[in-house]
């Protein structure tokens, strides 16, 4: 279950997990399920805003010649919710330009020497403070060229070898050395950046923290970034990646966080998926077709959106194994039809479930009195039926 952070009376507020909650939701009672079909933007994670103002103050620390070393970054602190978002508009992408890039992408991965940083010269003149600096410079050199637009000019600082001042870049002591400064975290939300992800990115070997949503990146996600063994935080949302499942997602041992909705992936989901130790997982809005695997109880997350994809078969009794992490689920639109398992019953942790829009049926169940953290249920749009006193029945109003 996610790190919580007590912050009050507010139960809600206690339990908040990683930052995809509306801002203008502190002050009512929570509507998740109400966000799922527009394409939100996520504040920052609170990962994010340490390594920010590890960044900044390393900043303040050179132009002082200071040479004081801060402590690690923490790589499992988890989020709460900050007080705004910032405006983003697209200028989207054709499905000519899509493909073009797609292509791109394609004939990079076909050279065999295309994800160790051939192509990018290193300046003989350039100092690095160490290994891990220089294959960081590689590693964005190569991105930066897979950039084919950037309207708000986010990386026309990506130059020179001080790539801790790059925009969107940060980095901070690792964690298993102090005096080893490495890129930990990158950030390039609301970008509206084209283009594709090079396989030098597994370059960035002490990554924490991927945040590229809201942008216009096609292609899928690089082979390499199994090399990514510290990453923690993985957002991919909203852009035009395609294709199967990225399986590369399952080689990830510490990740936690994983958004990659409203993107066009297919096919089915890797039933390994839902083994994974993950806090938080959306993949709605995709092109996902497959029936929800018996094992999806293994998965120990707080928050589980599946929204708006097909899915077929009905919902597997082994969610009664999720009772003591599972907070919110949101299965609108998925295509799920038959009746529901008794076993929804014993979820006490839920606060937000919402099955709307498919294609249950039968009595409405009983247990879902029993379900006593309840504050949003959404059942509408199905075939269910409300039993008010046993000599008669309701069909539940749309």
């Amino acid at each position: 279950m996610m790190g919580m952070m007590n912050l009050g009376d507010d139960p809600y507020q206690r339990r908040c997990p990683l930052s995809f909650i509306s801002p203008n939701l502190f002050h009512s009672k929570p509507k998740l399920f109400h966000l799922i079909p527009r394409k939100k933007l996520l504040p920052p994670s609170l990962l994010l805003v340490q390594l920010q103002s590890i960044s900044s103050d390393n900043e303040m620390r050179r132009n002082k010649k200071d040479h004081l070393f801060w402590p690690p970054v923490i790589l499992f602190l988890l989020a709460i919710l900050l007080p705004s978002v910032s405006a983003f508009v697209s200028h989207g992408l054709t499905n000519a330009e899509a493909g073009y890039i797609r292509r791109r992408q394609l004939l990079y991965y076909l050279d065999e020497n295309g994800d160790r940083g051939e192509y990018v010269k290193v300046d003989p003149s350039y100092q690095f403070a160490n290994t891990h600096l220089r294959d960081a410079y590689i590693a964005l050199q190569a991105w930066k060229h897979a950039i084919l637009s950037d309207p708000f000019n986010l990386t026309a600082n990506w130059v020179g070898p001080d790539v801790c001042k790059y925009t969107g870049v940060y980095c901070a002591p690792a964690p298993y050395d102090p005096y080893l400064t490495v890129v930990a975290g990158i950030d390039l939300n609301h970008g509206d950046i084209a283009g594709y992800l090079p396989e030098e990115l597994g370059l960035l070997v002490d990554l924490t923290l991927f945040h590229v949503n809201s942008n216009r990146i096609c292609g899928t996600l690089p082979h390499k970034f199994d090399q990514l063994k510290l990453l923690h935080e993985l957002d991919l949302s909203n852009n035009r990646f395609e294709g199967k499942f990225p399986e590369v997602i399952l080689r990830l041992p510490s990740l936690k966080f994983l958004d990659i909705r409203f993107n066009e992936f297919e096919g089915a989901v890797p039933k390994e998926l839902f083994d994974l130790p993950l806090d938080a997982l959306f993949i709605n809005s995709n092109r996902f077709q497959f029936q929800i695997p018996d094992n999806i109880g293994n998965s120990p997350v707080s928050v589980l959106v599946l929204a708006n994809n097909k899915f077929s078969g009905c919902l597997p009794a082994g969610i009664a194994n999720m009772s003591k992490t599972l907070n919110e689920i949101i299965l609108m639109n998925c295509g799920l039809n038959s009746c529901v398992p008794p076993e929804f019953g014993l979820l006490k942790e839920l606060t937000v479930l919402d099955i709307s829009y498919n294609k249950l049926m039968g009595n409405l169940p009983e247990f879902f009195g029993g379900l006593e953290k309840i504050e949003q249920l959404d059942v509408a749009h199905n075939m269910l039926t409300v039993i008010s006193r046993p000599e008669e029945l309701h069909p539940v109003a749309d």
